[in-house]
């Protein structure tokens, strides 16, 4: 066979190769294709433990620029709980060590300008070291035990990548890891989705040109913030309490919880002031553009390009935010907010019992978490985005709630599944 005869063949074969996986990957289903990316799909777990791991809330949020004010920090949790398979699976929470680290998002000064004005915002002691939270975590570390479960809370998490810093991406994944203590083995490992965003649209309404800056009478400040403190002294400095006389202009960068309590962030506010989110609901409701739909919503729970809410029930059912939550008016009489929010068994009530006034606080089948297998709120499996799916596509070979009873099983269970058993049939094991 001659040199030509020998390099159509060898094109022929490329060619034949290359039409054979464009088929087999036009084959899987839509979600999974895009979420089992080799560099974030982990292997099967091949070790008898099993790590359920998830970001407590469906999005949190911080701001862009805190030079002048701050509504949130960059603050991000993660949880985990760590199963030993077996007859019956047990929880495990002594001698391992639960670590986790953003592989893509090592930094967050130079993201963020949260570090420069953090101690006078938050009345610290001493500066806050660079890449460090309110909470002493970083952007790697190690998980805390808290009964039940680990956690890493408040981490500095910002949207920016380290690849591409320049662009929001606001599904980030963390890889956490399970380590046996002593021989620092691999026990288990997953790839978490830890959702983050700025994407708060104030400008929509607060720039020089915004409907909130004209009809409120002020002058453009140049600033979206300075805009809104400027407004903000217009109409309540004659409602300053005491302790706090200077206008809001004169006392930057503003903390909104100094004054407005906020659930969010523990902080108990100044007695006869509305608690920040019924201020911030109570005077938007009736703007202009902040329509009684999810759209709405997205003004300033981030947003039209993020989306938070991404679960099953806005996919498939076509829920909204005020589907749950009830319209801005609603939400602006809850009695007490961010702890006292929707229940599912509000309308799950024939197959589900919350068992905590939080679904993010409850627990389910044998102690587990309801988190840790039909993930986070707002992102409850299944996912409009493909990266929530990486860690149940890792357990159970596809995305979706985790429902496959042998992934901490050792064999099938017999009878009927049920959500909520007893929590005595758990008990942590030493491992060893």
């Amino acid at each position: 066979m001659n040199k030509k005869m020998w390099f159509l063949l060898l094109l022929s074969i490329i060619a034949g190769f290359s039409l054979s996986a464009i088929f087999l990957l036009a084959l899987k289903p839509p979600t999974e294709a895009a979420a089992a990316q080799p560099a974030d799909v982990l292997a099967p777990a091949v070790s008898s433990y099993r790590l359920l791991a998830w970001n407590d809330l469906g999005m949190h949020c911080y701001n862009r620029d805190f030079t002048d004010m701050a509504v949130l920090p960059p603050y991000n949790n993660l949880w985990a709980q760590v199963v030993l398979v077996g007859n019956p699976p047990q929880l495990v929470t002594t001698g391992i060590q639960v670590t986790y680290v953003f592989t893509d998002n090592t930094y967050s000064v130079g993201k963020s300008n949260f570090w420069t004005y953090a101690q006078h915002l938050f009345s610290l002691k001493n500066p806050l070291p660079d890449n460090v939270g309110l909470k002493g975590k970083g952007l790697s570390g190690t998980m805390d035990l808290a009964g039940d479960h680990f956690v890493a809370e408040g981490i500095p998490l910002t949207e920016f990548s380290d690849s591409a810093p320049a662009v929001a991406q606001p599904y980030q994944l963390a890889l956490i890891t399970v380590k046996d203590s002593s021989s620092q083995a691999i026990l288990a490992e997953a790839r978490v989705v830890a959702p983050v965003s700025t994407e708060m649209h104030c400008d929509y309404c607060h720039g020089d040109t915004g409907i909130a800056t004209v009809s409120g009478g002020i002058t453009g400040t140049g600033k979206v913030e300075t805009n809104i403190l400027a407004l903000h002294d217009k109409l309540e400095l004659a409602k300053y309490p005491s302790s706090s006389p200077a206008k809001l202009m004169d006392s930057r960068p503003v903390l909104c919880a100094k004054c407005h309590a906020s659930n969010a962030l523990g902080a108990p506010g100044v007695m006869g002031i509305m608690n920040l989110s019924k201020a911030m609901h109570t005077r938007h409701t009736g703007v202009s553009g902040i329509t009684p739909d999810t759209s709405g919503c997205y003004n300033c729970h981030p947003g039209p390009v993020t989306q938070c809410l991404r679960d099953v029930m806005s996919q498939e059912a076509g829920m909204t935010c005020i589907s749950c939550h009830g319209d801005i008016t609603h939400v602006a009489t809850n009695p007490n907010p961010w702890l006292y929010e929707p229940r599912c068994d509000t309308c799950h009530s024939d197959s589900v019992y919350q068992n905590q006034a939080l679904y993010r606080h409850s627990l389910g089948h044998s102690g587990i978490y309801c988190e840790g297998c039909h993930d986070s709120t707002h992102a409850i499996a299944t996912s409009r985005e493909p990266r929530d799916a990486i860690k149940f596509i890792a357990l159970q070979g596809h995305a979706g709630t985790l429902s496959d009873c042998l992934v901490c099983h050792s064999t099938q269970p017999t009878g009927n599944f049920q959500h909520y058993v007893p929590l005595q049939i758990y008990l942590p094991v030493v491992h060893r």
